[in-house]
């Protein structure tokens, strides 16, 4: 039977460095960080999230966001639940809707803590066919 990650009621950012810089990862950093890759590891999240990064505000209503995944407003609702007790988004209530927006920190943490600082710029012929992974 797999394991499930404990609910946590604290979300805040990751404080570890890149995962390369110390031979192990502390369990509560572990639990963070492996808390917003799951919260990321859907495809309509991240189509979520780009939507909101690409916003002024980094901010939109869940009005606006169903038609961006052709999703009913409760489905979206349930998606941008996960991403915000992930940390990633806050939430609030503007009369009858409600605007999510993104946590910046929560990503950065993210891009920290995956970042060697070894990574090669791939070649643009590269670069097209990581974008086509698992498509044949």
């Amino acid at each position: 039977m797999p394991k499930t990650l404990p609910l946590l009621d604290d979300v805040s950012p990751i404080c570890c460095g890149p995962l390369g810089n110390s031979p192990t990862l502390d369990l509560d950093d572990a639990i963070a960080l492996a808390v917003r890759l799951k919260a990321l590891a859907d495809p309509v999240r991240l189509q979520l999230l780009a939507y909101l990064l690409a916003q002024p505000n980094q901010e939109a209503c869940t009005c606006d966001l169903a038609p961006i995944v052709n999703l009913s407003e409760p489905t979206v609702s349930h998606h941008l639940k996960k991403l915000q007790t992930s940390g990633i988004l806050t939430k609030e209530r503007h009369g009858m809707s409600v605007h999510y927006r993104v946590v910046p920190e929560a990503i950065h943490a993210i891009a920290r803590t995956l970042d060697t600082g070894t990574w090669a710029q791939p070649s643009p012929d590269q670069e097209a066919r990581s974008c086509m992974v698992g498509v044949s």
